[in-house]
């Protein structure tokens, strides 16, 4: 299976919640490979970038005011099917229907304040990462542990 790199970012109720090490924490012991990090403020430009589809959507201007309201941490993380693994970790969007066990039914009651953003596509994790890092900021590394997580032919 080949690896895939996904942008993760942990939406500032997660930040203000203090969750962030709890949920880093749940994709490590899952074994992906965070390869990239850092914590910003998303701008309004930023936000219309990453959220384009939704721009002219009637739910916009709250998203907005949502995601630039404080930091967020933006992460790219690696792995075998990570877009998939990632997406299925979170649980459903709306934390109310989310699944226990599934950060979002552990952590989230809110559709908006539902934690964590990741990409669903990986034509969408190369555009959202290409709005959040450069090629520069990437610290690909093979990891000790790497080979006792996943047989030699998974990886």
């Amino acid at each position: 299976m080949a690896t895939q790199r996904s942008l993760v970012l942990l939406k500032p109720d997660c930040v203000e919640r203090r969750l962030m090490g709890q949920i880093i924490s749940r994709f490590e012991n899952k074994g992906l490979t965070i390869v990239a990090m850092k914590m910003l403020r998303v701008t309004p430009e930023l936000s219309q970038k990453h959220y384009a589809e939704h721009v002219s959507k009637p739910f916009y201007k709250s998203l907005e005011t949502f995601i630039t309201s404080a930091p967020v941490v933006a992460m790219a993380v690696e792995g075998p099917d990570v877009i998939r693994i990632i997406r299925e970790m979170l649980g459903a969007t709306n934390g109310m229907n989310a699944a226990p066990g599934t950060i979002r039914g552990e952590f989230s009651s809110s559709r908006q304040m539902n934690l964590v953003h990741a990409s669903d596509s990986p034509e969408s994790a190369e555009r959202e990462l290409n709005l959040y890092f450069n090629a520069n900021e990437y610290c690909p590394a093979k990891y000790a542990l790497a080979d006792v997580i996943r047989a030699p032919e998974e990886n």
